[in-house]
């Protein structure tokens, strides 16, 4: 009997209406009730666990264990004990008998979390467990059996792996006879509002604490950053700012403030946060780079007034000065860009005895004199928020005075 998506979706806690959640929906629907391997993969935090308990509940098996083992987080020299199982005495501190997960999770399911990260001798056994059931515990020349239905999950490229030989080809094919490929929340922006919606319920019922929403603004904005960490990040996200803005409806200016700390923002408004490309280290030290850049260029603007003379007009695009009977002598706004001919923001003799840290932290200082310590207006065009300006502060023991009128 065919499975009901609708009700599997229910009972699973697979939340959403996208295209690529369907898909998924639909995949553990049609390899649930048959006992064949299925290989998930997906990036960090999209569900892959989720997924696996689905199949099981779907199978089967469902009335059986499911064995959870994460195989990142096993040592190398230990893994083979913890799947398999030992002998007593067959190492130090192997003081009895052990049965391993495989074993437990006999006539059950058993969930390969992380899979790519077990080692090519590991990887050898558990193709022998695949392709006959066979095992043997460390220590033991007894070959044992286990009637148990093999799910694996991992967030790596396994094809790439088996091109490096750090994974086997023929594990790798004997794993990917099924594949379910979970998709990154950033392609299922659609799923975001539900999601907030259920673990925003969840955490508030469990925790008995008040609940007034999100505002649609608040949401739209949540839809526009990355998600980098996917579910699970917005699930910590979510839990985090209940607390913090507890009993309170959630409105899109707390949902900035409280994302402000993962990128760097030039000017706070309702269309941010925006998505970007690259690290937030690396944002944060370009904006950096280019405030130095920019205040080398005001203080050679006012080197040159001050041999010059009277200062005429200033516009946008150039500043008129007067230099020694010649008026007029326009000097155009310099290209942002860096350039190998132009002036260079580090001299030559530094490079070598540079941190980002000591640029970083003298951008900081001499924002902080020119605006007269207001550290709003210091932030803001240091393209920082507030919280990460006092942070840095914190950190380079700097302790201006705080301008109370800004």
């Amino acid at each position: 009997m065919p499975i009901d998506i609708n009700k599997l979706q229910k009972q699973s806690g697979i939340i959403g209406t996208s295209d690529g959640i369907r898909q998924v929906l639909e995949m553990i629907a049609q390899v649930a009730p048959v006992d064949i391997s299925v290989l998930i993969s997906g990036e960090s935090g999209t569900g892959k666990e989720v997924v696996a308990k689905a199949i099981q509940k779907s199978s089967k098996r469902t009335n059986t264990p499911l064995v959870i083992v994460n195989c990142g987080a096993i040592p190398e020299g230990i893994i083979e004990s913890e799947l398999f199982g030992h002998k007593k005495g067959s190492f130090t501190g192997a003081t009895e008998n052990r049965k391993g997960y495989f074993e437990e999770a006999d006539k059950g399911t058993i969930f390969l979390d992380e899979i790519g990260e077990t080692p090519l001798e590991t990887q050898v056994k558990l193709l022998r467990v695949l392709e006959s059931g066979e095992y043997m515990r460390v220590g033991e020349a007894k070959t044992r059996y286990t009637d148990v239905r093999i799910i694996a999950a991992t967030n790596k490229n396994l094809e790439e792996l088996v091109q490096k030989g750090s994974f086997r080809q023929d594990l790798y094919f004997r794993l990917k006879t099924v594949s379910i490929e979970m998709p990154s929340l950033r392609e299922r922006v659609e799923d975001i509002g539900p999601l907030v919606e259920r673990f925003a319920l969840e955490f508030t019922r469990s925790n008995d604490l008040l609940y007034r929403g999100f505002m649609p603004e608040a949401i739209r904005t949540l839809k526009q950053y990355g998600w980098p960490g996917n579910v699970r990040e917005l699930k910590n996200f979510t839990e985090k700012i209940l607390v913090l803005e507890m009993g309170e409806r959630i409105t899109v200016d707390m949902v900035g403030r409280e994302l402000s700390d993962t990128f760097p923002v030039a000017d706070r408004n309702t269309a941010l946060p925006v998505l970007v490309n690259q690290s937030t280290d690396k944002a944060e030290i370009d904006l950096i780079l280019r405030q130095l850049f920019l205040l080398k260029q005001d203080t050679e603007v006012i080197q040159k007034m001050l041999v010059g003379g009277a200062v005429g007009e200033t516009s946008d695009s150039s500043i008129t000065m007067m230099d020694h009977g010649k008026p007029g002598l326009n000097i155009q706004e310099r290209s942002m860009e860096i350039t190998e001919e132009g002036q260079r923001l580090i001299r030559d003799d530094a490079i070598g005895d540079m941190k980002i840290s000591e640029l970083e932290e003298e951008a900081i200082r001499r924002s902080l004199r020119f605006f007269n310590h207001n550290r709003r207006k210091t932030a803001r065009s240091l393209g920082m928020s507030e919280r990460t300006l006092y942070r840095k502060i914190e950190e380079f023991g700097i302790e201006p005075k705080i301008k109370r009128n800004s």
